[in-house]
């Protein structure tokens, strides 16, 4: 099979098992998918700290749950969850200029905190939404289409049209033809998801754009810290796609804005 087959193969499966979890099982089924996603990418971002052995890389994901745990049960009781995503917002700016300044070394105690900074507010984000009082396991499966819909259109714009490398110390493939795809997917993908939800489809225009964007922005992260630690994927659990973090490389940047322009949008409930 060949690889663009077998990527769409892998994508069909995946999303055969997540519209039923998300959808039509106890929320309870959903949350424990998002932790199966969290654990796995934990484990692989403790790939990127040179750890010689297992058990270094588990006490490195046994932290990250603790804090994961820890920073649930504060959003849950009290802190706004808004205060979570504007904060993550900071982090990625500065995840957006170590793009711009890659190569830099990046010491494994550095990697070991964005680590957390990656992984902590999107889990907290993406609960979030799965437990919002409105439409939340709908707005769930939408942050995460508008995601997919900008990495299809942008794989396969790049494909057909790229000529001009986006960033090709980080990330040789990717292309601004690419990014324009993607985009557009994103866009239109944001604007069926607020028809449906009977909202105005003008402003889900700039969230498809930004959470799209910003998308771009999350994958670059993850593939300069993959460069920084000599691996090109973060792993092999899915075929034809690499790793579990190759996969919510995106999500991770976007679901902390999604949530934050969907609280602006009024889309999450009281």
């Amino acid at each position: 099979m060949n690889p663009l087959a077998q990527r769409i193969l892998t994508a069909l499966l995946l999303v055969a098992v997540l519209l039923p979890a998300f959808l039509l099982l106890p929320k309870g089924f959903g949350l424990a998918l998002l932790a199966v996603f969290a654990l796995g990418g934990a484990w692989e971002w403790s790939g990127f700290l040179g750890l010689a052995g297992p058990a270094p890389r588990l006490a490195y994901v046994v932290a990250l749950v603790a804090l994961m745990g820890a920073s649930t049960a504060l959003a849950t009781g009290g802190l706004p969850v808004a205060v979570v995503a504007g904060c993550a917002m900071v982090w990625w700016a500065a995840a957006f200029l170590l793009i711009l300044r890659f190569p830099v070394p990046i010491r494994p105690a550095a990697a070991a905190l964005c680590g957390v900074l990656v992984l902590v507010p999107a889990w907290i984000c993406l609960v979030a939404l799965l437990y919002a009082s409105a439409n939340g396991r709908t707005l769930l499966l939408l942050a995460l289409a508008i995601v997919w819909a900008a990495d299809v259109g942008a794989y396969f714009a790049g494909r057909r049209f790229g000529r001009v490398k986006l960033a090709p110390r980080v990330s040789p493939g990717k292309t601004w033809e690419g990014v324009v795809g993607g985009l557009a997917c994103a866009a239109a993908t944001a604007v069926a998801g607020a028809l449906f939800l009977h909202q105005p489809g003008g402003s889900a225009v700039v969230l498809g754009l930004s959470v799209g964007a910003i998308s771009i922005v999350g994958d670059l992260t993850v593939s300069v810290f993959k460069r920084n630690a000599g691996v090109k994927d973060s792993g092999n659990l899915i075929p034809g796609h690499g790793g579990i973090l190759d996969r919510v490389d995106s999500v991770t940047a976007a679901a902390p804005l999604f949530v934050l322009e969907a609280g602006w949008l009024g889309w999450l409930g009281a």
